[in-house]
């Protein structure tokens, strides 16, 4: 009947208190024929119109067959990687599967191939793509010999002085024995996990969110991988410009500008993600224009924004777009005041001090973080003063210390609290009861108060005088109290006695007309007004925790937190820890 008391809030472990900036290496191939030393390493899959704007020094495209655009790409000072659009034709696929014979052969082929494209003895060589990445173990005998073709020719090719790198469209199964062949995989290659979402569905969540998507996005399909062991260097992301609808890049988005926002938006994320995992290479698709669907007259200016979001000498976006242009690189971007981890928009935020400090009383991270991000929601919507929480502090120590100030520094201390959080607490109890004092309650049926009086005989009841007349009375100034609801204090206070009892709803001057007895030993129309004050009560208590965890999810909207790792939201009784602060 009180509220819950979270205890191991799920979705938040481990959050990270830091930066997160991951020591990165580069990949194997880095630095290799003309290709950046540093990772991550930005590759494109460009199209020759597009040459002007991607081919400079410093920038690695991806080329296919024919002699002319390789050898532009690389007169412009740009490096190339080679680009194998069909690896199926070499592997066979799931269901047929190629002759395990062939492969040898073929990887020489292709070797030869990679090594004439790209004028390097020791070539990129990307293959497009692994199919059926998701599919579990046991494998089907064709599945099988399928993925045994796929692991002999990038065996191949890495033996022959290439770096095989391996495109992946699907989450992959890396359970079971598909762990030790993605992990044989990762020997020999790279892996890269495409990772496309929408353009339409990231402008229509907005600049927080939008961002936020594509980051977390972008992590988790690294997490798959990274999860069983693979090196993040092994390890690359691939982002769609498309403009087919449903293909996971532009999908129809309009106008141009909006499409121009999420294109820095992507390499903006896709730096963040580089920046915490270390990921080894990040690449670009779509460019293409090789049918109808694909001939859009936006992807220069679309390309231009992707280099330079990501590095404004590669290309003016600003200059080529004008002033029209929002050049924001901070807008929807993890950009905290140091020491913060989450910070709510109009309302507060979550410290890293705050969050040590109140985990040393739950001595549970999550629910810390939890109760502190509930605290930064509501205080921006209910403002508590310190002259109430220094009221409320006085009427702890008078009713459970006896006014004793250092009993209570001293309880404090046994508790792993400081002042300060005690009266955070304090602070939120105020809130709380201001908050539900506005939510409706139900007006109890007659069978809810019969079932109740037949069920809780033994809570007791005692007959008082009270006012102002509070709620705990039905709203009059005499009546019975039940302990479930009314202060404490009420229940042990001598016979006859008047008192001034401070609670959480206010003081309140009250007289003991009787003594204390089971609710079972009160005539049911006697008790009928207290328990049917109990469960509007209870009724309220539970509004309010579904009204705080609805308030709290829609602040993500809002809300920005380290590595987009967002508190559970939840109704945290953080009095639970420490009773003494409960004034009733």
């Amino acid at each position: 009947m009180q509220r819950f008391l979270v205890s191991a809030v799920a979705g938040v472990a481990a959050l990270a208190l830091c930066s997160g900036r991951a020591s990165a290496a580069p990949p194997v191939w880095a630095g290799q024929c003309g290709i950046p030393a540093s990772g991550p390493v930005w590759a494109e899959y460009g199209w020759p119109s597009l040459l002007p704007i991607f081919a400079h020094p410093g920038t690695v495209l991806a080329v296919t067959s024919g002699s002319e655009y390789p050898q532009n790409v690389r007169a412009a000072g740009a490096a190339t990687v080679y680009f194998d659009l069909h690896m199926n034709n070499r592997t066979g696929t799931p269901t047929k599967p190629a002759d395990p014979a062939t492969i040898a052969e073929k990887a020489q082929k292709e070797y030869d191939f990679a090594v004439q494209q790209t004028a390097c003895k020791t070539p990129v060589v990307v293959e497009n793509e692994l199919f059926g990445a998701g599919t579990a173990t046991p494998w089907t005998s064709s599945n099988a010999q399928y993925r045994a073709n796929v692991l002999a020719l990038l065996q191949g090719l890495a033996a022959r002085g290439a770096h095989p790198i391996l495109l992946v469209n699907s989450t992959p199964f890396t359970g079971g024995d598909a762990r030790d062949w993605w992990l044989e995989v990762a020997k020999v290659a790279d892996i890269v996990r495409e990772a496309y979402v929408p353009a339409t569905q990231v402008w229509k969540a907005g600049p927080l969110v939008g961002n936020r998507t594509l980051r977390q996005r972008y992590r988790k399909a690294l997490a798959d991988f990274t999860a069983i062991g693979i090196p993040p260097n092994r390890l690359g992301l691939m982002v769609s410009f498309a403009a087919t609808k449903g293909a996971g890049g532009r999908n129809g988005l309009q106008p141009a500008s909006a499409w121009f926002q999420v294109a820095k938006w992507q390499a903006l994320a896709a730096k963040t993600v580089a920046a915490e995992t270390g990921v080894g290479s990040i690449w670009s698709w779509g460019w293409a224009m090789w049918n109808e669907a694909e001939q859009d007259p936006d992807k220069p200016k679309a390309a231009c924004v992707w280099l330079w979001a990501r590095s404004p000498s590669l290309c003016d976006a600003p200059g080529m777009l004008g002033p029209s242009f929002d050049a924001s690189l901070t807008e929807g971007q993890i950009a905290l005041p140091a020491g913060t981890v989450c910070a709510v928009a109009g309302a507060g935020s979550v410290t890293v001090g705050a969050v040590r400090s109140l985990q040393a009383l739950t001595g549970d991270r999550d629910a810390a973080l939890s109760a502190l991000f509930e605290r930064a929601v509501e205080s921006g919507l209910v403002a508590v003063s310190s002259k109430e929480v220094l009221a409320a502090e006085r009427a702890v120590i008078a009713s459970s210390f006896r006014g004793s100030r250092a009993a209570y520094l001293a309880a404090l201390r046994r508790a792993h609290a400081t002042l300060a959080l005690a009266r955070g607490i304090l602070a939120d109890e105020l809130r709380h009861a201001k908050l539900e004092a506005g939510l409706p309650a139900p007006t109890p049926t007659a069978a809810d108060v019969e079932t109740f009086y037949a069920s809780y005989p033994n809570l007791l009841v005692r007959e008082v005088q009270a006012s102002p007349a509070p709620a705990w009375l039905a709203g009059r100034t005499r009546g019975l109290a039940l302990s479930e609801v009314a202060p404490a204090q009420l229940f042990t206070l001598p016979l006859g006695r008047k008192a001034v009892l401070a609670t959480i709803s206010g003081s309140f001057r009250v007289k003991a007309l009787g003594d204390s007895v089971p609710l079972g030993a009160v005539p049911l129309s006697r008790a009928r007004p207290a328990i049917a004050a109990a469960l509007r009560s209870f009724a309220r208590g539970q509004a309010f925790e579904r009204w705080t965890i609805a308030r709290q999810h829609a602040a993500f909207a809002k809300t920005t937190c380290l590595r987009d790792e967002l508190p559970q939201p939840a109704a945290v009784d953080l009095a639970e820890y420490l009773p003494f602060l409960r004034l009733g």
